[in-house]
């Protein structure tokens, strides 16, 4: 187990079998304080969302739990992940092969093997014959899945996805959705994903973590008892619509 801790406080325990813990963790910005003490946990092969306000601290989380940020106190434990961003970030003058490799050759690996390697994910990832393309040549959905191949032949235990849809349009963002559920059951990663769509986290996820407004605190878990696979469908069921309500309810009862 690869574990990154930050602990000022000696804040609680880990177990072992989580691939990704988070205990007591606050942040503060000189007077600002973002983080008021947050605690969750994700289990190997778990897809997690984590919903909240704008500003409250999401986007901090992740990079606490990326090893991009430092806690003022608290601790994170994760197994070693990678970390795909809002934007895609590819870069114009590189093909997208060459943007899909570009990660492991950041780690020493070959450039010929690591081009390999992100060549074999091209059909899984709806990408083949568009090797030698580049990033303008692409649809945003696309570019989207490119980043996503990107992030994952690097072949981390954990993802961090940090609203990886949120500049599509719905109709792009929902067959998005449908993709990225369809090669996350194929491949079980862990993952950790942002976003303000409450129907992309309900579609998506095993469970939902609820942030209050900053300073943020963890208000709710909602499990998402939706049978999988799910189709596109299963939004219009009275079940969704009642978890819907829920978590609706729940982020405008939240003082604010």
């Amino acid at each position: 187990m690869t574990s990154v801790i930050d602990s000022t406080d000696g804040a609680g325990t880990f177990d072992d079998g989580d691939a990704i813990t988070v205990r007591a963790l606050r942040k503060s910005y000189g007077d600002r304080e973002v983080l008021a003490g947050i605690d969750f946990a994700v289990a190997p092969g778990e897809f997690v969302s984590i919903i909240g306000p704008s500003g409250c601290g999401k986007s901090t989380i992740f990079n606490m739990i990326a090893g991009l940020e430092s806690a003022d106190s608290g601790a994170v434990s994760t197994r070693s992940c990678a970390y795909m961003p809002q934007k895609d970030l590819l870069f114009p003058w590189r093909t997208i092969l060459d943007n899909t490799s570009l990660g492991l050759e950041v780690q020493g690996v070959p450039r010929k093997q690591a081009r390999m390697r992100a060549k074999e994910l091209f059909p899984t990832f709806g990408l083949s014959g568009f090797e030698d393309a580049r990033p303008s040549q692409l649809s945003g959905g696309m570019r989207q899945r490119a980043a996503l191949l990107r992030t994952v032949v690097q072949d981390r235990p954990v993802l961090l996805l940090d609203e990886p849809f949120g500049a599509l349009d719905s109709l792009t963002r929902t067959g998005m959705q449908e993709w990225l559920q369809g090669v996350w059951k194929q491949y079980r990663w862990t993952a950790l994903m942002i976003t303000h769509d409450i129907r992309e986290a309900l579609y998506l996820s095993d469970r939902i973590v609820v942030l209050s407004p900053r300073p943020a605190t963890v208000v709710r878990e909602v499990v998402v008892n939706l049978p999988r696979p799910r189709e596109i469908a299963v939004t219009t069921t009275p079940e969704f619509a009642a978890l819907e309500a829920e978590l609706v309810d729940i982020l405008h009862r939240t003082p604010r």
